[in-house]
């Protein structure tokens, strides 16, 4: 009879699990989060977890890495083919596993090495022993890619470098089951390709890595196995060789969608923006993030930004919002206006609204509820003699739920436990509900799954058709050139390249992106 805990790979090798997560079922009050969800990987494998927001793959994973202890779930956990009971996430890590979120869980006034070594510091009787934890925690930065010292405040660091010292610190445990959730979100093309070498070397060393991504390119790259989870079910497991991007889309959104990108051609109208000389000063260095920008958004078109991460995209942003912070010249008109914008409340009056690329920081308040984060920026139209009509409230934020399908128990549930993808919709209707002239959207797809990106294609698309004047920032050119009727390519600060839809190409981009022409 033959052993349930080995399974032949392609070579005849019977290789044990390394592990199973059999009928696990996890409720909170009013909702069944999994519902007997069976999940396996074995010893060096990558086993990619796919599911759109609110699938249960995050909630999976907590009853994995000990955050939802056991007697709070039902099911049954084996590691190497023994069952196991986490109360806590140190019980987890103790058992070898390690965990890579997606939210970055650093103490930024801490250096970089306390971080990685944080409650794991080496210690000779009870007394930590700071050169040897610098000196280990910079092997760890090495094998990332990472050139900075261990001893670099938290704080002082990008997002992107911040994202590979969490995968440092994760890898210092060297656990033999690693989690990574949304790894690349935050990453640069060749930080994403130090990270793919790192799994293959862990694949090769016998470490079982559990894959969570949205970006299928990345999913069929490096995974093994893929299984798919939808609306807390396990729906399948499939071999990578097996299948393709399509079939796991459909068996992730329970349709087949047609077509990714849903383009539709479009006739622009006048002119809403437009930005002459523009440049801006670096908030505490004296350099300037933009140089010179002359660019134009008219009504009802969607203009895509593309370029590298620090192209100085989401600082022109943040700028035009008057978030940014550093000193800006030249001239920003609206509607043929010239407007002088010092404040987001001078930008919200000029008929201007961002959605950020850090929803959790700047676009939401976490501990609030849906209705209020929805109501946020427009309580002016719904307040008299400074008190908010409830019912007005309660109506509009209502309105935006229905309209972009949000998922939340009710409008009292605080945003903080919604999904990802339900979160940014939040956001949306936030800045609908202002009815902006210019709407300007910051990698508005980010770590969301492709069913809740398709809903913000389309909404993109009703807005363009309503004359909403749409500007995307995005760091994934199949979206730049999927969805845009025009692309300004930046580099260093500048423009340095207007392309039409009909025009565009990855390669054309890229090569104005990186100063390749």
């Amino acid at each position: 009879m033959p052993d349930p805990y080995f399974q032949h790979d392609t070579t005849g090798v019977k290789r044990m699990y390394a592990l199973e997560m059999m009928n696990i079922t996890k409720e909170f009050p009013g909702v069944k989060a999994l519902d007997r969800v069976s999940f396996k990987v074995k010893k060096g494998e990558i086993h990619a977890l796919c599911g759109e927001n609110g699938a249960g793959k995050s909630t999976l994973m907590k009853v994995l890495s000990g955050l939802y202890p056991a007697g709070t779930y039902d099911g049954e956990i084996r590691i190497d083919g023994k069952p196991v009971s986490f109360r806590n996430i140190v019980d987890a890590e103790q058992a070898g596993i390690a965990i890579i979120h997606q939210e970055l869980a650093l103490v930024k006034e801490m250096t970089v090495g306390e971080n990685i070594f944080l409650g794991r510091e080496p210690r000779k009787f009870g007394i930590i022993q700071w050169d040897q934890l610098y000196y280990e925690a910079e092997t760890w930065l090495k094998k990332v890619g990472l050139t900075i010292s261990p001893q670099t405040k938290i704080h002082s660091l990008g997002i992107g470098q911040q994202q590979l010292v969490e995968i440092a610190k994760a890898l210092a445990k060297q656990a033999n089951i690693l989690i990574l959730d949304e790894p690349t979100a935050a990453l640069t093309e060749s930080e994403v390709e130090i990270l793919m070498g790192i799994l293959e070397q862990l694949r090769a060393q016998g470490v079982a890595c559990i894959y969570i991504s949205h970006k299928m390119p990345e999913v069929f790259r490096l995974a093994d196995s893929i299984t798919v989870l939808r609306d807390g079910k396990s729906i399948a497991t499939l071999s990578r060789a097996e299948t393709n991007e399509d079939e796991v889309v459909a068996l992730m959104v329970g349709r087949e969608l047609t077509e990714r990108y849903p383009y539709v051609k479009k006739t622009p109208r006048h002119v809403v923006l437009e930005v002459k000389n523009y440049s801006v000063w670096h908030k505490e260095k004296p350099m300037k993030v933009n140089d010179g920008i002359h660019m134009t958004v008219r009504a009802g078109e969607i203009v895509g930004i593309a370029g590298l991460m620090g192209a100085g995209r989401t600082e022109l942003a943040m700028s035009l919002f008057g978030a940014y912070g550093g000193k800006a010249e030249g001239e920003v008109w609206m509607e043929g206006e010239q407007v002088h914008i010092r404040s987001v409340q001078d930008a919200i009056r000029s008929g201007i609204a961002l959605v950020t690329e850090d929803r959790k920081r700047l676009g939401l308040v976490l501990g609030m509820d849906v209705k209020t984060n929805t109501t946020l920026a427009s309580l002016k139209n719904i307040s008299r003699w400074q008190v908010i009509n409830q019912n007005e409230e309660l109506k509009w934020s209502q309105k935006y739920v229905d309209e972009l399908k949000t998922k939340t128990a009710s409008l009292e549930t605080a945003v903080g436990t919604l999904s990802g993808g339900n979160q940014q919709k939040v956001v949306l209707a936030k800045w609908l509900m202002a009815k902006p002239k210019l709407l300007i959207l910051d990698e508005p797809t980010r770590g969301i799954d492709v069913g809740a990106k398709y809903e913000i294609y389309h909404l993109m698309n009703k807005l363009a058709e309503e004359g909403v004047a749409i500007m995307m920032i995005s760091s994934e050119l199949p979206e730049i050139l999927g969805m845009s009727d025009r692309i300004y390519v930046m580099r260093e600060g500048r423009i340095v390249k207007e392309l039409s839809h009909d025009e565009a190409t990855q390669e054309n981009i890229m090569m104005a992106a990186t100063g390749g022409e």
